[in-house]
């Protein structure tokens, strides 16, 4: 089950990553993108999760 809730939140982050990242302010397009790779390494992790059976 810890797989499928790293993937949603990854997804997640992603998600509001890619929007902070469209704003003008330079501050929130950094946070943006931060936000972004930790919802890829969120994801990832699910992934790990999935191919070990949640034993990570």
């Amino acid at each position: 089950m810890g797989e499928l809730k790293d993937k949603a939140k990854g997804i997640a982050n992603e998600a509001i990553g890619n929007v902070k990242q469209q704003s003008g302010n330079p501050d929130t397009r950094a946070e943006g993108r931060a936000q972004e790779l930790k919802g890829e390494a969120q994801q990832v992790k699910g992934e790990v999760k999935g191919a070990l059976g949640d034993k990570v």
